[in-house]
């Protein structure tokens, strides 16, 4: 926490902003507690240059273009303020326009620290095979056509072809596939993905620049751009209504003066118009309702980055969801064991010398001996599988072990020799037509295979799934009824486990074997929600409407490029979520009116009347404490609500 606070103050505009704000509270405190002038002036002016300086240069550099912004109507109105006396309400809008402008340069530095840590997973150096020689040389200068050497645990430096040699690749940053895939010669290998027991040789096809990571991270860095921008339809009505208030102060204050008008009576009138029509209460009346929902739904366990994203959350359409580790746990497990007639009929010698079978009898007894040899067999294995493997049986007594890369492992156990791993074993084994059959059985279900093989022979066919969330249907369900549509599965996993797990939570419409940036691409000018966990979800989660991150198990980019974080992980607090920030626009909206309301009947009277300063200020003043607390009446848990598992 302190080092976060810490790397905020590096920021000039979060010091000026927190300078600002606490000269302002020493200044109110002051004031308010009946000291007199000279004890709370310095704290206001002090409060007006910390604040204000920045958004008045920015204003005037904007008249170049020319281009008239409201921070310089703002700051205007907030010296208009102090020039009739009105100390507080001008401080205020200096302490709202520095706040705002801090909070948008940690969101931005922040973005890039995320793109800065993304491209750190392509290692620097890599070792490049010329004539038959090793060189180490900068990742960066590999070309198409080099051939560069992977050891077992590097990353991989550039997207290629293997050449040769056999392992299996981590490939969870990227594609979000939760277990290791096999690589061998002719397969596609990507930058950033982790080696795993073998050594490989790759064929560079693309050049560090053009590789499917550095365009995650061009993906992330331009659609979280294009988010922080201001939306369209303030951008649209800031001009023409700054434009208007100044002119109609300067009409107010020039007119009367032509005519013979008393001066200090002209510029009472011109000040107080410009004080009632600042917009400091339309900031105020969206701004505490959708802070309310933020802080709301932060107690609920779910962490909404702004009030703008509660905007967005009460937007969406459709919902989308990544598949392992947002609509799964990430955590693999036995789905079906199926033990062969080999195993059954004896044809295992255990003793090694011609004896008594090491696998005989019945079918009880064949499943009891295929647990044992394969949990023995995998004991020592690093491999994701390998440790839930090594929890169906007797874990002892194996001898010889060997992790054999791209293929599993290799023991003995009790007079045999063990081999568990990959379906690829069955091609060194004696040909078992019912092995393969159900091998192509359990994949066709979606499930990952493990074969077991004891002195050539197959004994035995292991299916494993993964954990669906026992919350994900009722969440998706919930999230298709209030929205109105179906929703989608993107996933980089293949297609037969992407349709096990959106029948499994009811999603019909399922997208597999996509790249971070095929997600992104279908996201792109929809109203999405898009929920994900991993760094292959960042161009997702910064493309979509509304990114959703799983807290716990997310990678930092993924915290970083989504707008909320779920930090207890329960899928069904998005419904609830989505609830709360519908109601905190409509709040938000009949704030609005009811802001707008109040300026254009003050603005009317001070135009066509004569409006007292005090009743101006006063009324401006009741209107944002009216709807500060009619926003604020969102903290109530109440607003919550969440049906859980």
């Amino acid at each position: 926490m302190m080092r976060m606070f810490a790397s905020m103050f590096r920021l000039p505009d979060v010091r000026w902003a927190a300078l600002a704000l606490a000269c302002f509270g020493v200044g109110a405190a002051a004031q308010f507690a009946g000291a007199p002038a000279w004890a709370w002036l310095p704290a206001y002016l002090a409060c007006y240059l910390a604040g204000g300086w920045g958004p008045a240069w920015e204003g005037i550099s904007a008249l170049a273009k020319p281009r008239f912004e409201v921070d310089l109507l703002m700051v205007i109105a907030a010296v208009a303020a102090a020039a009739i006396g009105q100390w507080f309400d001008g401080a205020l809008l200096i302490v709202i326009f520095a706040t705002s402008g801090a909070l948008e340069a940690v969101l931005t530095e922040r973005t890039a620290d995320s793109v800065r840590s993304l491209l750190e997973h392509a290692p620097d150096r890599a070792v490049r095979l010329s004539d038959g020689r090793e060189e180490t040389v900068d990742a960066a200068d590999l070309a198409p056509g080099d051939t560069v050497l992977i050891r077992p645990g590097d990353r991989v430096p550039a997207d290629g072809t293997v050449t040769a040699g056999e392992s299996e690749v981590d490939e969870s940053t990227l594609t979000g596939e939760a277990l290791p895939g096999r690589k061998a010669v002719g397969a596609q290998v990507l930058a950033g993905t982790v080696n795993g027991t073998g050594a490989l040789e790759v064929c560079v096809d693309r050049a560090s620049a053009d590789s499917v990571l550095a365009r995650v991270a061009r993906q992330v860095e331009e659609a979280s751009e294009a988010k922080s921008k201001t939306q369209l339809t303030i951008e649209r009505v800031e001009q023409p209504y700054s434009l208007i208030v100044v002119a109609a102060t300067l009409a107010l204050l020039a007119i009367p003066l032509l005519t013979g008008a008393a001066f200090e009576s002209t510029l009472l009138r011109a000040m107080t118009f410009m004080i009632v029509a600042s917009p400091c209460a339309i900031v105020l009346a969206t701004m505490p309702p959708l802070l309310a929902a933020v802080a709301l739904a932060g107690r609920r366990g779910v962490l909404v980055k702004s009030a703008l994203m509660i905007e967005r959350l009460a937007e969406v359409d459709q919902a989308a969801f990544d598949k392992t580790g947002t609509l799964t746990n990430g955590r693999p497990r036995i789905e079906r064991i199926e033990v062969l007639g080999s195993a059954i009929d004896g044809a295992v010698d255990g003793d090694g010398d011609g004896g008594r079978s090491a696998i005989d009898g019945d079918a009880s007894a064949g499943d009891a001996r295929l647990r044992r040899l394969v949990a023995a067999a995998e004991a020592r294995s690093e491999h994701p599988l390998g440790r839930v493997l090594a929890a169906i049986g007797d874990a002892n007594g194996a001898t010889d072990f060997q992790a054999v890369p791209g293929r599993g492992v290799r023991a003995r156990v009790d007079g045999a020799d063990v081999q568990v791993g990959h379906p690829v074993l069955l091609d060194d084994a004696e040909d078992d037509p019912a092995a393969r059959r159900l091998v192509a059985e359990l994949e066709s279900q979606g499930l990952t295979v493990a074969v077991a093989v004891a002195d050539k022979r197959p004994i035995g066919v292991i299916g494993l799934t993964d954990t669906v969330r026992p919350e994900a249907a009722q969440a998706v369900a919930a999230l298709e009824a209030r929205l109105g549509s179906s929703a989608r599965l993107l996933t980089g996993d293949h297609p037969a486990a992407a349709r096990r797990v959106g029948a499994a939570v009811g999603i019909d419409r399922v997208d597999a074997t996509l790249l971070p940036g095929d997600k992104a691409d279908r996201l792109a000018g929809t109203r999405t929600l898009y929920c994900g966990d991993g760094i292959n979800d960042a161009p997702a989660l910064a493309a979509s409407h509304v990114g959703v991150a799983m807290g716990g198990t997310a990678s930092d980019l993924a915290l970083q490029s989504a707008d909320v974080v779920l930090v207890g992980q329960r899928l069904t607090a998005l419904p609830a979520a989505v609830d709360l920030a519908r109601k905190a626009k409509r709040v938000a909206t009949a704030n609005l009116v009811f802001a707008a309301a109040v300026i254009a009947v003050l603005a009317t009277w001070d135009l066509v009347g004569d409006l007292p300063l005090v009743l101006g200020v006063a009324g401006h003043e009741l209107s944002t404490v009216i709807v500060g607390l009619n926003g604020l009446r969102l903290l109530s848990g109440r607003h919550w609500k969440e049906t859980r598992v």
